[in-house]
């Protein structure tokens, strides 16, 4: 049996929330939208704004830069939202949303070009690793374990 050759590039999209930009396969991302006010969520921490309808879904919206404690970034940037497909399991949260400023940039990669950039510091809650991509530092985000946190508090919540 042959084992599966890996893609040479792989397509992702640089989602900028704060200060930090967040590095995710294009296939991840299911939708960039505009900023809706979330119904708040009982008992939620500050970074689980709450959840906003989107396609008749109730989808939890996640402030990234509050979650791992970082940088806000220019208040001046239009404020949209990144709808994530979840990489989890769970049919009840299929989504998870994400407050992003500015736009979201399209790029093509390779193993070449993405660079660790760790420097033995324990990282930020909801970070998988920190990159540099050609010229910008990313983050590569925890999403599986941020769907988990998100799972637990929205089950605690109802």
């Amino acid at each position: 049996m042959s084992e599966q050759q890996l893609p040479r590039e792989i397509r992702c999209v640089l989602v900028p929330v704060g200060n930090l930009r967040l590095l995710l396969p294009n296939a991840t991302v299911a939708e960039v939208i505009t900023f809706a006010t979330p119904e708040p969520v009982a008992g939620a921490p500050e970074w689980l704004l709450g959840r906003i309808a989107w396609r008749g879904w109730r989808v939890p919206l996640v402030s990234f830069t509050k979650l791992a404690d970082a940088e806000e970034g220019d208040s001046e940037l239009s404020v949209r939202v990144a709808v994530l497909k979840a990489l989890g399991d769970n049919p009840d949260v299929p989504f998870v949303a994400v407050v992003t400023q500015g736009f979201p940039r399209l790029t093509t990669l390779n193993a070449e070009l993405i660079i660790p950039t760790h420097d033995g510091k324990p990282l930020p809650r909801g970070v998988k690793a920190q990159v540099l991509v050609r010229d910008d530092i990313a983050v590569i985000p925890d999403l599986e374990g941020i769907e988990h946190e998100v799972t637990e508090l929205l089950r605690q919540a109802s």
